[in-house]
């Protein structure tokens, strides 16, 4: 029973009882007026669509913005002195909701981070900054190498591959909508395309994971015919297979079967309220050779639509190993997307998220390196994924080689994700990842959609902002010199000196 009828069956037996009482003992009659605020209050809380919490928890939920009115005095724990943090700290935190809810973004005080502790990055400004006005506003990067009929114009910060399963329905279509609003794109995640996704009309990365969830046999293979049918839908712009994810490379997705409903498993093509683990591998291909004849394939069958894949780099050889066959086979990915050793998910053994995979701040400027070295950078768009969150993020990405940005972590904050580490229990509290009918309602689908929007538009606005600072006028201009780390207590680097540039581009650029 959810808490929403518990409550309703408490605020009608609470009056009827002290009604009862009173007709024995007319004293009583003024609990009546000490109970009704409350339930008035209760009811309000039900109803009203801006709080996920309030409206599954009515009343009660009223006592977690108590608290967090007092957390910043009662539980420094939360409050990081550091730059990136391994949990998501109380400052990120902030910022999301402070941009998803278009509250006031400035800080008083000064800084929150210790300036001179190891690993503290920061952006080099210039005297010569630019106006804000001179700069590129709501940068686009074009994703389309010269293999590609139907390149697409993509926002520099996206939404990252969250699956329907993982999240619910409320919140697929609270994203969608929210990327329609502000003209960027929504990756479906591997767990396959709903009607979820395609209701607001959002712009799609359609991505194929190792079960081929949405376009899979009945015996768990790839199926054409299916691609091709989804492939083909206009909202649908890009296709990215993914090969490994951050939270758990060389390890399957994992969708708990609480979460399993039959409609998921319909759209899916599993039985329902079962586990499902995707392969670690693909069956499509066996070696990077075929895959580029599969990328060809997927290309084709969509109709020339941008098609990439999707990385955690583990061993670097392999990599290079893929570069090669792309100049052998002479088949071009669009795009590759690098996911970080760091990424989040709603499930994942804990040995995987912790112990296994390359940081994105290593594996970007490797990544880059390489497709310069082979002579592919020119085709091939980088975007990088891994606790991206701010405008300064995006900078640091952009610096050490990526295009452009996703963001998943970031995303589900402005949802109205809370941190409640609940994800993979079906007991979210907010509505944003579950499947249970009474905590989804909890999730106004048009609410949440403004506070995406809002959080993508203010991030960027953010990002332009520091491009300005810098004295620069288009992201393509963010280069690592324009980035510095502490390494210890007496030394700062550059990007560039700790992420060196291919010797092409340093002759260059001498």
């Amino acid at each position: 029973m959810s808490f929403r009828k518990v409550f309703i069956g408490i605020s009608i037996l609470i009056p009827a009882v002290i009604v009862l009482l009173s007709v024995f003992n007319h004293s009583m009659i003024w609990l009546l007026f000490i109970a009704l605020p409350f339930i008035l209050i209760g009811y309000y809380d039900m109803w009203q669509k801006e709080h996920s919490i309030l409206r599954n928890y009515p009343l009660v939920g009223r006592l977690r913005y108590l608290l967090e009115g007092i957390r910043p005095e009662i539980v420094q724990y939360f409050i990081e002195q550091d730059t990136e943090g391994a949990p998501i700290n109380r400052m990120f935190r902030s910022i999301v909701y402070k941009r998803a809810k278009r509250t006031l973004d400035t800080n008083p005080y000064g800084t929150e981070v210790d300036v001179y502790r190891i690993g503290y990055e920061w952006m080099c400004h210039s005297v010569y900054a630019k106006g804000v006005g001179e700069v590129e506003q709501n940068p686009r990067v074009l994703i389309g190498s010269r293999q590609c009929k139907k390149p697409y114009f993509a926002s520099v910060f996206n939404i990252s591959a969250m699956s329907f399963g993982a999240l619910s329905r409320n919140a697929i279509m609270a994203l969608n909508k929210g990327a329609k609003m502000g003209g960027f794109y929504h990756n479906t995640g591997e767990g396959g395309l709903s009607k979820y996704h395609l209701k607001c009309g959002g712009d799609l990365v359609f991505q194929i994971g190792t079960g081929y969830f949405g376009c899979r046999t009945k015996d768990g293979r790839f199926s054409k015919e299916k691609f091709e049918e989804i492939a083909n839908l206009p909202q649908v712009k890009m296709i990215e297979i993914k090969l490994s994810q951050g939270a758990k490379p060389g390890h399957g997705g994992f969708l708990p079967a609480a979460k399993n409903t039959p409609e998921i498993a319909r759209i899916r093509g599993v039985k329902p309220f079962t586990t499902v683990i995707s392969p670690p591998r693909h069956t499509a291909f066996r070696n990077d050779y075929e895959m580029m004849e599969f990328i060809q394939t997927l290309r084709e069958l969509s109709g020339g639509k941008p098609v990439g894949f999707k990385i955690c780099i583990g061993r670097k050889e392999e990599f290079i190993n893929i570069c090669r066959a792309i100049v052998e086979t002479g088949i071009c990915p669009d795009f590759i997307t690098v996911d970080g050793g760091e990424g989040g998910t709603g499930a994942a053994p804990l040995e995987f998220s912790n112990s296994v995979g390359m940081p994105y701040k290593d594996a970007v400027p490797f990544v880059y390196n390489t497709l310069v070295e082979f002579g592919l950078k020119e085709d091939v768009k980088v975007i990088a994924s891994g606790k991206i969150l701010t405008g300064f993020h995006i900078i640091k990405a952009l610096a050490l080689g990526a295009d452009l940005c996703n963001s998943a972590r970031g995303m589900m904050l402005a949802l109205g994700c809370i941190h409640a580490l609940k994800c993979n229990t079906n007991r979210c509290p907010t509505g944003v990842a579950t499947q249970d009918e009474e905590l989804i309602k909890g999730l106004v689908v048009e609410e949440k959609a403004e506070r995406v929007k809002n959080y993508h538009d203010e991030t960027v606005k953010a990002f332009v902002e520091l491009m300005a600072a810098a004295g620069l006028e288009k992201p393509e201009q963010i280069k690592r010199k324009h980035i510095f780390r502490r390494i210890d207590a007496y030394r700062i680097k550059s990007f560039e000196e700790i992420y060196p540039y291919p010797e092409s581009i340093k002759r260059e650029q001498s």
